[in-house]
């Protein structure tokens, strides 16, 4: 296996040249952390995934979690990772000290969780949705379930999860049948089943505290009508609660992470407590749903890294052909040279970086924002969450779809080595699979950006986004080098204009299935520009260092932001030409008729 799977340089350059945390380190919650203490932080956890994650990635692949006898049993080293998240504090990373945490900034937990999933993505998902639930439970709980639970899940004694999925209603979530029965005492009984649940059981966890999604008995249908619920696998006393685990699912990736089947209630003993107000569950459980959605990005995003170094790593060491002549020939007399040298690879690589540095960037990007949110009220507050808004499911969407697309480039650059399990681009290619499926699929993530993001509050978010792209745009311009890169996204911004026009026509006469009939060709147009302003950001920044000679790293790094910035625009940004003629095509297609014609 490949013995490097991140860049911390790449993660120092953007964490503190491109996005600044520095700015946000002044603000009083966040007052005992410097930039020194911040590399610190990153070396320790790089130091973690060194020993305890990345030397069992490919064993937890060979070794997976497994069901015997009505128990989960998955890789003994969970139980070490999570002794490890608890006394790092990363599972409580951004409760307040008062409360058992470390007030850390949403910039630096992501950053250290880039580097333990890009180590070894199996894994961190298992703090990573306890802390979600959690955090959950903090903001709407009452203060009686956050004594009772949270601080077991803090200390890693007890695991937490989101529950939402069920077997006869998947995505849909006015759908589901899971039904609470109001007791005496306050509480409810639970009955219905749950499925997909990550990392929903194992023998390494005292408790396992469920978010659960069910709809009170008599409560209106539809999404409206959803309660959100605390259900533990045992109570707090220890006594077994009723939730079953029916199975555990076998994946063709992940296999490291459990993904558990929960039946509740089996024996009409099942115990929940409504968490806030009833009714308002699916409102509640959207906050885990976003937090979650950026993770998986993230995730992709890690995953996707950890395949280019491993690509990049071999390209430089496996010798194969020989470079061609000013005659068009081969010279046969000299030895081979390495594959990193065909033209034909190199694009490969920087497809392969362009996917997953520009996509690191987005999630940083999103970071500050979350930061910057928290930190802010009134009409600021309020813009940084619509830009917020409008990025999540694009920071989501783009790294799970590009970067299965990098992966599979990885494997490309291998050949035959790429299909076989002596190296691991394809385990990541199979890994990386399921992130464009969790958290709501890549058509969801789209209906969700064109549906509502881009529509919300008359175009006010669209309106935001185009503005910070705009002004690093003109930023970019002050440097010779960058005014043609500059200048194509401007142009890439009016041609949005016209695609939106063409296409919430249709959305003003009510002809809401023609507008979103190709919403996921949006994402993908959508989420090549953002991407792309990412890159020029960074342009930006390296040409800044280069000109000025204030350099933290050599001149040779800054000179490949630049270049790899160049590579996008020429071989990705074009895309958007097609796709926008897609968008603006009369001819309808997908869009179901009288007559079925997909025979």
């Amino acid at each position: 296996m490949a013995d490097q799977y991140t860049s911390m340089e790449n993660l120092r350059f953007l964490l503190h040249d491109v996005h600044q945390v520095s700015d946000i380190l002044d603000h009083e919650r966040f007052v005992d952390y410097d930039v020194d203490g911040i590399n610190i932080m990153l070396d320790a956890a790089k130091d973690v995934a060194d020993k305890e994650l990345f030397p069992y990635f490919a064993e937890m692949d060979e070794k997976p979690v497994r069901y015997e006898d009505g128990k989960v049993i998955v890789h003994p080293q969970i139980k070490r990772f999570i002794e490890v998240g608890a006394e790092n504090g990363w599972i409580g990373s951004w409760f307040d000290y008062d409360q058992g945490g470390m007030q850390m900034p949403q910039m630096l937990y992501g950053s250290i969780f880039h580097i333990l999933d890009s180590a070894n993505n199996n894994v961190a998902g298992y703090i990573g949705l306890t802390s979600g639930a959690a955090n959950l439970i903090r903001n709407f709980g009452s203060q009686e379930l956050y004594d009772t639970y949270v601080p077991n899940m803090l200390a890693g004694k007890w695991m937490g999860t989101m529950a939402l999925t069920e077997p006869q209603a998947g995505s849909s979530l006015s759908d589901i049948k899971t039904t609470a029965y109001p007791q005496a005492d306050g509480s409810y009984k639970i009955k219905g089943q749950k499925i997909f649940i990550s990392g929903g059981d194992h023998q390494y966890a005292d408790n396992f505290v469920h978010l659960t999604l069910a709809r009170i008995e008599g409560a209106p249908q539809g999404t409206k009508g959803i309660s959100l619920f605390v259900v533990p696998k045992n109570l707090p006393s220890g006594e077994y609660n009723d939730v079953f685990t029916a199975g555990d699912f076998q994946k063709m990736g992940q296999k490291g992470y459990a993904t558990t089947h929960l039946v509740y209630g089996e024996n009409d003993n099942c115990t929940g407590w409504l968490v806030g107000k009833p009714h308002n569950g699916l409102r509640y459980m959207f906050q885990m749903m976003n937090e979650a959605r950026l993770s998986v990005g993230s995730s992709a995003t890690a995953v996707a890294t950890a395949a280019y170094h491993a690509s990049l790593q071999y390209a430089k060491e496996r010798p194969q052909g020989r470079p061609l002549t000013s005659s068009g020939k081969k010279n046969v007399d000299k030895g081979q040279t390495f594959i990193i040298n065909h033209p034909d690879v190199r694009r490969m690589l920087l497809l392969q970086k362009a996917v997953v540095e520009g996509a690191h960037s987005l999630l940083l990007e999103c970071a500050k924002i979350g930061d910057l949110e928290s930190m802010t009220e009134g009409e600021e507050h309020d813009n940084l969450h619509l830009l917020l808004e409008i990025l999540t499911p694009i920071a989501k969407t783009y790294p799970s779809e590009m970067g299965r697309i990098s992966i599979s480039n990885g494997l490309q650059i291998l050949g035959g080595y790429g299909f076989c399990t002596d190296f691991p681009l394809q385990q990541y290619y199979r890994d990386i699979r399921i992130m464009s499926l969790y958290e709501g699929t890549t058509g969801i993530q789209s209906l969700d950006l064109l549906g509502r993001k881009v529509t919300m509050q008359g175009g006010k978010a669209l309106q935001l986004l185009m503005a910070e792209m705009t002004k690093t745009i003109q930023e970019a311009t002050t440097f010779d080098d960058l005014k043609k890169y500059a200048n194509i996204l401007t142009e890439k911004l009016e041609l949005t204009q016209q695609v939106l026009q063409y296409l919430l026509k249709f959305a003003m006469e009510g002809d809401y299935s023609r507008f979103l009939a190709d919403a996921t060709m949006f994402m993908e147009y959508a989420s090549t520009l953002v991407i792309a302003w990412q890159w020029l950001k960074q342009a930006i920044v390296a040409k800044k260092a280069l000109v000025t000679g204030n350099m933290t790293f050599d001149s040779t790094f800054y000179e490949s932001k630049i270049h790899t910035m160049k590579f996008f625009f020429k071989y990705e940004v074009p895309k958007t030409s097609g796709l926008s003629q897609i968008l603006m095509d009369d001819e309808v297609l997908t869009i179901v008729e009288e007559k079925e014609l997909i025979v």
